[in-house]
């Protein structure tokens, strides 16, 4: 028999514990947001369209700057202050909500301000985990990390809406800041291994060399194509599933958002199932999953084309949660192994910003073609899409590894 792996360290439980607490703020906080502002507020679609910009925008404008910093200071430190803005933040939200002076215009700018700690915890603790964990446990690490935002994910907006519901808005924005202070005391905690810094050269020119360095890499490269044309397939398929579920397979609000919970629920199963499938197959066999899965969970939607039924759009949604989470847990794993130290947080905040500015894209086109041609186009088109996201990482060396690349320290 086999020995069990040994605990993962204590500094990186720390970390572990401290993003289930950011998740969970995060998905409790974007999910309460709109629904105050059309319960509280009438807000209508354009109002809680403009919430959700607000809330999304962080990453695209501050994601390079934190991987900077990432790169030039503590990592945990980075993660304390993104994470304090947020606290303030949330406590000025439940403050205007106590008090009767919360305006759409208020908690637009105050859900962009909370945005800060997300960002904050993506970028910098990609870039912190290969320095609390050895290159062995890398993968189980980053399985850990994901769980924790999988079960965020899944429970965050129910336990929102709930809360709403029973006990008003205020409860719910004060759990989101209770959550935010356990997340500052838990990184607070952790004993971040002192690293010798590269000399400070101007903003761009490091930027440039992050550039380069994810261009110009053979392994990097193809991760980074193929999750722009996922995000972007994703996003095409975001833009049309709801009115053609409404439509075309006759769903009520109910069961359109009972099949899209399937999502986090497929994404909490993968995520506890990572470590076993990593572990049977070749590391580049393990980072097909996710892509592969992602064509046959489409295809599985297109099929409803022909048979208009709930099940199989489930199935599909609980698809795309499941495989994909393994794509996201092996591909930080690969990136963290190949990227100098020196160079996380720089290389990681370009890969977020690159495939988050590719969800814009995604769902304009999602909307041209719905406009134009009706959702079942749109169905078709994101297929197309998930195919191209499968056929470049197929395409890339990537397939061929065994195992993990020697580590770039």
């Amino acid at each position: 028999m086999s020995e069990p792996p040994a605990p993962l360290p204590a500094p990186f439980v720390r970390l572990a514990w401290s993003n289930l607490a950011t998740q969970a703020t995060d998905q409790v906080t974007m999910a309460a947001v709109p629904i105050v502002a059309v319960l509280a507020l009438g807000a209508g679609p354009g109002a809680t369209g403009m919430l959700a910009t607000a809330q999304s925008l962080p990453f695209l404008l501050l994601a390079i700057p934190f991987g900077l910093w990432a790169d030039r200071g503590a990592r945990r430190r980075l993660m304390v202050g993104a994470e304090l803005v947020r606290v303030a933040a949330l406590a000025g939200l439940l403050l205007a909500l106590l008090f009767g002076g919360l305006t759409i215009g208020l908690l637009a700018a105050l859900g962009f301000v909370a945005a800060v700690g997300t960002v904050g915890f993506s970028v910098a603790a990609p870039a912190l985990v290969p320095a609390l964990v050895p290159q062995a446990a890398l993968a189980r690490a980053n399985g850990r990390i994901e769980l924790a935002r999988s079960v965020a994910f899944a429970a965050g907006p129910a336990l929102a809406g709930a809360l709403v519901a029973w006990a008003g808005a205020p409860l719910a924005f004060a759990l989101s800041t209770a959550l935010s202070v356990l997340a500052v005391l838990l990184l607070a905690g952790i004993d971040e291994p002192v690293r010798q810094l590269a000399p400070r050269r101007h903003p761009l020119a490091e930027l440039r060399e992050g550039a380069v360095f994810v261009w110009n890499h053979a392994l990097l490269r193809p991760i980074l194509l193929t999750s722009v044309a996922w995000n972007i397939a994703w996003f095409v398929l975001q833009a049309a599933y709801v009115p053609y579920a409404a439509r075309a397979l006759g769903l009520s609000a109910s069961a359109i958002g009972l099949t899209l919970a399937c999502y986090g629920v497929g994404m909490v199963l993968g995520a506890l199932a990572a470590p076993r499938v990593v572990a049977a197959m070749p590391f580049g066999r393990a980072i097909l999953v996710g892509p592969a899965v992602s064509v046959v969970a489409m295809a599985l939607l297109v099929a409803t084309l022909v048979w208009p039924t709930a099940v199989l759009a489930a199935l599909a949604y609980f698809s795309f949660g499941a495989g994909p989470i393994l794509w996201t847990i092996t591909s930080v794993t690969l990136r963290q192994t190949v990227t100098p130290g020196a160079m996380l947080g720089r290389v990681g905040s370009i890969v977020v910003t690159v495939s988050v500015g590719a969800r814009p894209l995604g769902a304009a086109l999602g909307a041209l073609v719905g406009a134009q041609w009706g959702e079942a186009a749109c169905l078709w088109l994101a297929l197309a899409l998930f195919g191209v996201q499968l056929t470049l990482i197929l395409a890339s060396p990537v397939r061929t590894l065994a195992k993990l690349p020697p580590h770039a320290g």
